[in-house]
């Protein structure tokens, strides 16, 4: 609940907000009389008609600050929110806030640890090396002379956040309200996964123990670094890690970089490395666009801002491993199987004419090799089928897709002729054998014995309950109903109908029998009774014919 003063924050924020839409163009998806009450401000020149809508949108959020820049940042990783072209261009979405003064950061340094940055850090330098929406980064020396970089959020983002929030939810509300009959995205589903990955992001903790879970995960594995958490010196609003000074990814095929690094190898790195966290670990890098991966030479790579993650499970891992490989072999009944178990074709009603989107478009890549063959472009196409038909798929799974996308694009722009489905060749092979390995065999066996165990100790017990309650009658059944709807209230308009036509058709009766009579009590003879009653049977049986008629049932 807001207090006065929270109100009038919220009324203030709200006209900045509707005076940034209007200025962009933005305004035509609200309601023009709360604009004018909100903003009381003439119609700028419309300098901003050169531009198109995904490009007013993405300056629009710049200009609105950190929660509206967090906010495309993360729609540009969930293309089934939004069309392709808006996916586009939110990806080009940069942190252009100024750095907050470092005054400020020592006071957040304080509040979190009791102590100053000279009683924490040997030397911290004051000059951030990075500024976000949501943090800054500084670079340091602990007491004990590591090297290490401190991630410290912004002074009073949550509060920032929150009001944003409250007002990004009522602007979702309006624009559902307004474009629901022709609009196939969710806008209310939107601003909720926001709040659901900002929340997340707001908790540097979270992220550390992201950093833990890669580090165990790729211990084998020589060719990944992962930062070191310091947990002495991390908190909800300051996260210390190892520092690793490394370049971005997609900067290795620099001029300057040709005999340092190894662009090829990188690419394949890369792709092994998001096939190894999807299709074996179930725990991947929501968003591994080229800021967020580093390179060491000559093809090292260090995983960074992992505040955003996607989880998989065990049966959702081994159909994704099955359409991997359907698309790979152009096996259509195989891929369509897998699209159900996935949970994308669920819908009864319109599973047929679904199914049939999906085969025509998994038949445009029949003829298509492996190496013109890119995940990027058949998931935007499914995507596409699925907002076509108002379906929304699951968010780990887009993550999912989004993530391999972003390798794989990446990785053609290393080496043009990288093929990211031949790199996942042998991870589905392993996967798909490894389900059939003795030891898994043997496991599974193990498991169901001792569930049938389980079952066959309860199943007595459970019967005896079932025949008590019937003894003592007890026993109950609930029944629900789908789309009864409709036909409830057909058989009540019916059955009003008949009511009636009962009463119209007592009322000609009784008439009848008073003008048979032929007599008349005090001032009217029953004659006159009887007409009136005809003309009252007349005026029902009218009404009820023109409700028949309008209805259009009398076909």
């Amino acid at each position: 609940m807001f207090s006065r003063f929270e109100n009038l924050r919220k009324f203030k924020r709200s006209r900045q907000i509707m005076v940034v839409l209007v200025k962009y163009g933005l305004d035509y998806f609200i309601d023009r009389s709360k604009i004018n009450l909100l903003t009381k401000i003439k119609k700028n020149p419309k300098n901003y008609q050169a531009l198109t809508l995904p490009e007013r949108l993405r300056l629009a959020l710049e200009e609105l600050g950190p929660t509206f820049i967090k906010f495309g940042q993360i729609l540009s990783t969930r293309p089934d929110f939004l069309p392709p072209t808006f996916i586009k261009e939110l990806a080009k979405l940069q942190d252009q806030v100024p750095p907050f003064d470092s005054s400020e950061m020592q006071k957040v340094i304080k509040q979190e640890f009791n102590k100053s940055i000279d009683e924490l850090f040997k030397k911290f330098e004051k000059k951030p090396v990075a500024a976000a929406s949501l943090s800054q980064v500084y670079k340091a020396v602990t007491v004990n002379g590591e090297i290490v970089a401190v991630k410290i959020q912004r002074p009073n983002i949550k509060e920032i956040v929150k009001l944003d929030l409250e007002i990004l939810e009522d602007l979702a509300g309006i624009l559902e309200n307004r474009l629901h009959n022709g609009w196939v995205y969710h806008p209310k589903l939107m601003i909720r996964e926001f709040k659901n990955a900002i929340r997340k992001e707001l908790d540097f903790t979270n992220e550390a123990h992201n950093f833990e879970k890669f580090r165990i995960n790729f211990k084998e594995i020589d060719y990944v670094r992962v930062p070191k958490i310091y947990w002495d010196i991390t908190t909800t609003k300051v996260l210390t890690m190892e520092f690793i000074n490394g370049i971005k990814i997609n900067e290795t095929t620099q001029e300057e970089y040709k005999n340092i690094f190894r662009p090829k190898q990188v690419a394949e790195r890369g792709a092994e490395v998001i096939l190894k966290q999807i299709l074996e670990d179930g725990f991947f890098h929501a968003d591994p666009h080229p800021a967020n991966l580093f390179v060491l030479p000559p093809a090292t790579i260090v995983m960074l801002d992992v505040g955003m993650v996607g989880y998989l499970d065990k049966k959702t891992i081994i159909s994704g491993a099955k359409l991997l490989q359907a698309i790979i072999d152009k096996n259509l009944d195989q891929a369509m199987r897998c699209f159900e178990n996935l949970g994308i074709a669920v819908k009864e009603f319109d599973r047929n004419l679904l199914c049939q989107d999906l085969k025509e478009l998994l038949n445009r890549y029949l003829g298509v090799s492996l190496k013109n063959l890119e995940i990027n472009k058949v998931s935007q196409d499914i995507l596409e089928v699925m907002a076509r038909h108002n379906l929304v798929l699951p968010a780990n799974l887009v993550l999912m897709l989004k993530a391999l996308s972003v390798v794989e694009t990446t990785g053609r722009q290393l080496y043009p002729d990288f093929d990211m489905l031949s790199a996942a060749k042998p991870f589905v092979k392993k996967l798909l054998r490894k389900r059939f390995a003795p030891q898994e065999l043997l496991k599974k066996s193990g498991i169901i014995f001792q569930e049938s165990v389980e079952l066959i100790e309860q199943l007595p017990q459970d019967l005896i309950d079932i025949l008590r309650k019937v003894k003592e009658g007890k026993l109950k059944f609930n029944f629900e109903h789908r789309g009864l709807e409709k036909l409830i209230l057909e058989i009540d308009r019916a059955s009003n109908r008949l009511s009636f036509s009962m009463i119209i058709g007592a009322l000609i009766i009784g008439s009848s029998f008073v003008i048979q009579a032929n007599i008349g009590p005090f001032i009217f003879s029953y004659p006159a009774i009887g007409i009136i009653g005809y003309l009252f049977a007349s005026f029902l049986g009218l009404f009820l014919i023109i409700s028949i008629l309008r209805s259009g049932r009398w076909k």
